[in-house]
């Protein structure tokens, strides 16, 4: 497994190419997607997207992919699950501090964000992990930001506001 990991960062470039085509065809099938149903799907195409992902990057099927990002390097493979560049115990020979026999994820992110086209997106911050997603398609999770309309502001994570106390209630002294 590591290996291939290895190897999808050395073929980078080639994968991005494949990306770029893979995602306008995924979008075009939204309409289709969604007669079907999201909820229908999402365990079929997560299932099928753990075995191709898994078997490539070794994705730790966090629902939310950045490897057009980090240069087909999985950040999530990172033991300490960073998302935004390495931590500061990289060793000299670009291995991990925790895992010595491996290279650092995001060593790895900058020799194939190199290669890519797209080099530059590996300079993006990267929103932190919402951990209610792990395990769930982030393809189906593409084709939906990218077709459904987004919700208004604070719509969708509103809570009612906390109790106030009653205006004659007196404070504590």
């Amino acid at each position: 497994m590591y290996s291939v990991r290895l190897s999808s960062i050395r073929h980078a470039r080639a994968l991005e190419m494949f990306y770029n085509a893979f995602e306008p065809a995924m979008v075009l099938l939204a309409p289709l997607l969604k007669r079907v149903g999201y909820a229908h799907l999402e365990k079929p195409v997560a299932a099928f997207e753990r075995t191709v992902k898994g078997f490539l990057f070794d994705c730790q099927m966090c629902g939310q992919c950045a490897l057009s990002s980090t240069g087909m390097s999985c950040p999530m493979n990172c033991p300490k699950s960073l998302r935004n560049g390495p931590c500061g115990g990289v060793r000299e020979n670009g291995h991990c501090e925790v895992k010595p026999e491996m290279k650092c994820v995001w060593v790895q992110a900058w020799e194939g964000s190199r290669r890519m086209q797209a080099d530059a997106k590996i300079l993006e911050v990267q929103k932190p992990v919402d951990n209610r997603l792990k395990g769930r398609s982030s393809w189906l999770k593409v084709v939906r930001d990218k077709t459904e309309p987004a919700e208004a502001p604070g719509k969708a994570a509103s809570k009612p506001a906390p109790a106030k106390p009653k205006a004659d209630a007196k404070a504590p002294t």
